[in-house]
């Protein structure tokens, strides 16, 4: 499951790329995929279709909160308020979004954009689509099954730059610094992309000493594993933390403040959810990772759109990039790329983005620490 593409092989070798940013933001802000442009005559000029989508849990803050929302919009604005959104959260459990998908065929949408509880388990699902002949683009993570499309970031680059960050923090001794890493759920073909791109920057640099992974994601899951290795390593031990995404950030970082240590060691995220970006006001959490909810979720409205109304052209523009899964070779992929957001970049990219406020973010708990970073306002 790995880009093939000299664009992501690019990509990889960036650790913050905010000018990619800012030239993909031109698909976010229509120069891509308006509805305007035809790529022949015979393109379909209905804009009265309905977009099925399923996404897998609602402890991800980022799905309830932007990424629904945000293609909901997308697709009323590419669609002359026509289009219709049909949307169900599959709660973290893979029958349930079997279910649900079952449901989208049944009501026979136009195209399905799905966000995986489990990335094999949903591969029967996508063939009945496909006889149906529904399309079905895969969102964020990485769907087996013969799917048309994937939508997502650079997953292995996530990981790199979530270790070169733990390995810059860390210092010239980091070789012989204790690391521990929270990886995700193993079913989430994401986890290994995410593994994978952090062990190429930690293998040899650190020593790791405890690897767990994440059933579900699920942060108390984390903390379990947190506190055996605290138990195993000694909590004064452990230099740093690999966490994979923010909400086992937030449990490993109270397992740490349980267990007595004052000063706390790096500990990385991924998704610049609110409370996590407090923390990395606050300093308890060293970095996350900032991926443009913005640019992922209209890529994929667009994508859907463009498939539905017959816009090879359009379709093709934002596809750029291919990627394998274990099931399908060459699938056209959107990769949008992602930044490293620390204490001293928070205005350029979340705030900057429109994300949250000022105020959002510089509570009364976190107004000194704002203050000292001079994010007011």
């Amino acid at each position: 499951m790995k880009p093939r593409t000299t664009a992501a092989a690019a990509r990889r070798c960036a650790l913050l790329l905010t000018a990619s940013l800012t030239a993909l933001s031109l698909t976010a802000c229509g120069a891509l995929g308006s509805g305007d442009n035809d790529d022949s005559a015979d393109a379909r000029a209905d804009y009265d279709i309905t977009v099925g989508l399923l996404l897998p849990d609602r402890d991800t803050a980022r799905f309830e909160q932007f990424d629904y929302p945000l293609i909901k919009e997308r697709i009323a604005s590419q669609t002359n308020k026509q289009g219709e959104v049909v949307y169900a959260n599959a709660d973290g459990s893979k029958e349930k979004q079997s279910e649900q998908f079952r449901q989208m065929i049944g009501r026979k949408v136009d195209v399905i954009l799905v966000d995986a509880v489990d990335a094999s388990a949903v591969a029967p699902d996508v063939r009945l689509a496909k006889q149906a002949g529904i399309p079905v683009i895969a969102y964020d993570r990485l769907a087996e099954g013969p799917i048309d499309a994937y939508v997502s970031h650079d997953n292995e680059l996530v990981g790199q730059v979530q270790g070169r960050a733990l390995v810059n923090a860390l210092g010239e001794k980091a070789q012989n610094k204790k690391v521990v890493m929270m990886n995700g759920e193993p079913a989430d073909p994401n986890t290994a992309l995410f593994k994978k791109g952090a062990l190429g920057e930690l293998d040899g640099a650190v020593d790791i000493v405890a690897s767990y992974d994440t059933r579900k994601w699920l942060p108390e899951v984390a903390a379990e594993n947190m506190r055996k290795a605290l138990k195993k390593v000694g909590a004064g031990n452990v230099a740093a933390v690999y966490s994979a995404n923010d909400g086992m950030a937030g449990a490993v970082i109270e397992e740490l403040q349980q267990a007595g240590v004052g000063e706390l060691p790096p500990v990385t995220g991924q998704d610049a959810d609110l409370e996590a970006v407090r923390r990395v006001v606050s300093g308890t959490q060293y970095m996350t990772v900032y991926k443009s909810f913005l640019l992922e979720a209209t890529g994929a409205a667009d994508m859907a759109v463009a498939k539905v109304q017959d816009r090879a052209i359009q379709f093709d523009a934002l596809a750029q990039d291919v990627i394998d899964s274990r099931s399908r070779k060459g699938i056209p992929a959107m990769l949008v790329p992602v930044v490293a957001l620390t204490r001293e970049n928070i205005e350029d990219t979340v705030i900057a983005d429109g994300v949250y406020t000022v105020k959002e973010i510089c509570t009364p708990a976190h107004a000194d620490d704002c203050a000292e970073i001079g994010l007011t306002g």
